[in-house]
């Protein structure tokens, strides 16, 4: 592939994101629900569909491979900060009883009711050769997660990060994360192990072991190196450099597992010291060049790979079905949590809608199963259109449960059965 090409599609793609993302802020909805509807714009699906000859010019399948790779760095980049996101939210500890009840509710009826659809999809849209279970707990998977940051952004732009109702959705869309990254990579291993329970199995030990050198060995070593040169938690050249460095040998590592290189790259940023003033130091340096240049890629990609034939026929029902299920799942589960955690009605069915948030994340765990042949282009542009629909629907939905303005002042309810209000 010519640099020429690849300057060209990034230029396009970048437009087209930035385009989209404007538009979408102007009607109200985070910039990352425009970014992933110009992927379907530039998928075949549009502009496969309007301009055939134009889109095999600039997107031909053999000038993809540059693309991918940007995309790949862009997708380790993100997740790292995403796991020092999640060990440095204060947030997962003070409400952890009731983030745990929000955030276990919201995995575990996705997860039924993606089991219970799964026998209807199997037959007409997993790929040949992919066994009922893999495919059925990859739909539970795909269904439980939540986007933390589009939540994070739209409590932020709303001016509600620190009413009570935000600050457990937060707190809960952390648990969701480790319970949905867990039972996602449990997926992944039992489908790339390629050698039954034997392989699984020495898949398993290895994370097992990965998980006790991160955090025994090497979370230890950058707490000594941050601490001697980088006090002030603004890390020099050399530290970032090993900061890269330890990043990408973690993504490798999983990679070789047979796992996907953004665990390796999600349970670094895990690993990593706690410490707010180094988050904010790395994500002012890699967001701005990972979610401005790298991610419009990624969802590119996406479109790229999605197919029209998913609305047509039965592919119109099946995508209707995932989502009412995957809504119901979420607001249903996000909800009833929060009001056994003592919330009222109002501020739990927003924290429900909140939870309801799937952006970006939504489409790493699709790219993840795609790439292991779990699902093929119908499932995936199917998986597609409920992130898009589910990720625009949050925000209004939010508003409409929470009254915004009344939120703010909102109180929860004190249970007994509970300590102070955090």
């Amino acid at each position: 592939m010519s640099a020429t090409v690849l300057l060209l599609q990034l230029i396009v793609i970048l437009v087209t994101a930035r385009a989209c993302g404007w538009l979408l802020r102007f009607l109200g909805q985070p910039s990352v629900v425009g970014e992933m509807a110009a992927g379907m714009l530039l998928g075949p699906v549009v502009m496969g569909t309007l301009f055939p000859s134009l889109h095999a010019q600039i997107f031909d399948k053999s000038t993809l491979a540059g693309l991918s790779a940007l995309s790949t760095v862009g997708l380790v980049m993100f997740m790292f900060i995403v796991g020092l996101e999640l060990r440095a939210h204060k947030g997962v500890r003070e409400q952890l009883r009731s983030a745990g009840s929000v955030g276990v509710l919201s995995v575990v009826v996705p997860i039924v009711l993606g089991l219970a659809i799964a026998p209807a999809l199997h037959p007409t849209l997993a790929p040949a050769g992919v066994g009922f279970w893999p495919f059925a707990l990859f739909m539970a998977a795909a269904l439980s997660i939540t986007a933390f940051p589009v939540m994070a952004r739209i409590l932020k732009d709303q001016g509600l990060t620190q009413t009570p109702f935000g600050q457990l959705s937060l707190a809960s869309a952390a648990v969701v994360d480790v319970f949905a990254w867990v039972l996602l990579a449990f997926v992944i291993a039992l489908v790339g192990a390629g050698e039954g329970y034997a392989g699984l199995a020495r898949i398993s030990v290895g994370a097992v072991v990965l998980v006790g050198v991160l955090f025994w060995v090497v979370r230890p070593g950058f707490a000594w190196l941050l601490r001697k040169h980088a006090p002030d938690g603004e890390p020099g050249l050399p530290v970032l450099a090993a900061l890269m460095i330890g990043l990408l040998a973690t993504a490798l590592v999983t990679e070789w597992l047979h796992l996907h290189a953004v665990f390796g790259a999600f349970l670094f940023g895990v690993a990593l010291p706690r410490d707010d003033q180094l988050l904010d130091s790395l994500a002012k340096r890699i967001e701005p060049f990972s979610i401005v240049l790298l991610m419009p890629l990624f969802f590119a990609l996406a479109g790229l790979g999605t197919t029209a034939s998913a609305f047509v026929g039965g592919g119109l029902g099946a995508m209707l079905l995932v989502l009412v299920v995957a809504t119901v799942g979420k607001i249903a589960g996000g909800a009833v949590g929060a009001r056994i955690a003592g919330y009222s009605w109002r501020e739990s069915l927003a924290t429900g809608a909140l939870m309801n948030a799937r952006g970006l994340m939504e489409l790493i765990v699709m790219k993840i199963g795609l790439d292991a042949g779990l699902i093929g282009p119908e499932l995936f542009t199917i998986l597609l259109v409920m992130a898009l629909v589910t990720t625009a629907m949050t925000t209004p939905l939010m508003k409409l449960f929470s009254g915004v303005g009344r939120t703010r002042h909102a109180t929860r309810i004190q249970p007994t059965h509970l300590g102070p209000r955090p």
